[in-house]
């Protein structure tokens, strides 16, 4: 047991990490199955590649309705942008995997996880470490099931923080690691510029047309991303469960507007404003250790329950 007083995911990696004695280290976190040979195949592809990271596919595995739901649309290209990460058979060079297996060497190399960083700690040290001309390995060989939220809130809260926390990471090094990471916003900032132009036009008679036009343009932008989403359920639902088809679109809404409203607020705080995070983009998005959290605040420590706050390394 590590203990980590900064409860964050960072800082627990960190000490877990710097208490290891091994030339080899492995990430396992909580809410996540794996395989019985998940240790062995992971150092069998390190050995072989001679990466500086490697790992498996980011594979979900829901438990309960919306859970299942939740799990299809995170396989989907619609909801992830295509990422390779998520594609349980691809084999190859990636930007990031799901946990990790790294050679000493490479922390010594790269440094270790950026403990200013709630959230999208482990997307910044891969980036880092293929800026800093490392690389990066997946393989379907390495079999592990993440379990995702467990409700739509709690899916909501936790992609505001992937971006909110994604503008900090782009902050510090000056571009993105990729231009999926500035869909969400963009679209988000578009529908909302179109309906505050919509409503201001409509306040004065002499703005009429272009009134017009940005409603036009609202509602056509709304209409076709509806019809994104209803094509995109569709298809998840057939490549899963029938079952789930009628709450993915809220889903893919959680994952969508939850990313880009979190990156425009991460963009006024880190950015503009140059502000320090609020409680709602640093608390805990999971309902049972947000409660785990509440109670501590109030009775004292208790037993760990938290990936957020512990992290082991074999």
């Amino acid at each position: 047991m590590i203990d980590n007083p900064g409860k964050i995911v960072s800082t627990g990696l960190n000490a877990a990490i710097r208490a290891a004695r091994g030339d080899i280290i492995i990430r396992m976190d909580a809410h996540t199955e794996y395989a019985p040979d998940y240790v062995r195949r992971c150092v069998e592809v390190l050995d072989s590649t001679g990466a500086d990271n490697v790992g498996g596919p980011w594979v979900a595995k829901g438990a309960g309705y919306v859970s299942r739901a939740v799990a299809a649309a995170f396989q989907s290209p619609f909801a992830v942008g295509g990422a390779r990460s998520h594609a349980p058979d691809h084999e190859g060079p990636v930007d990031s995997v799901y946990l990790g297996c790294w050679p000493r060497e490479t922390f010594e190399r790269f440094g270790y996880f950026d403990e200013q960083l709630v959230r999208n700690q482990d997307d910044e040290h891969n980036l880092r470490i293929l800026r800093g001309g490392g690389r990066i390995w997946q393989s379907p060989q390495i079999k592990s099931w993440y379990q995702p939220r467990g409700s739509l809130s709690a899916l909501f809260r936790q992609y505001t923080q992937y971006g909110y926390w994604k503008v900090r990471v782009i902050r510090k090094h000056k571009l993105p690691a990729s231009w999926r990471h500035l869909v969400p916003g963009s679209f988000v900032l578009t529908l909302m510029l179109l309906f505050l132009l919509s409503a201001f036009s409509f306040l004065f008679s002499a703005f009429y047309f272009c009134f017009l036009l940005s409603a036009f343009c609202f509602c056509s932008l709304l209409s076709l991303y509806a019809l994104c989403v209803g094509a995109a359920s569709a298809l998840t639902a057939a490549r899963s469960e029938w079952k789930v088809l009628p709450i993915l679109p809220l889903v893919f809404l959680c994952y969508h507007f939850g990313y880009g409203w979190g990156f425009l607020r991460g963009i006024v705080d880190f950015v503009l404003l140059r502000r320090g995070p609020g409680h709602a983009f640093t608390g805990l998005t999971r309902e049972s250790e947000a409660k785990a959290s509440a109670l501590e605040a109030v009775s004292g420590p208790q037993t760990p329950v938290s990936s957020d706050s512990f992290h082991g390394t074999p």
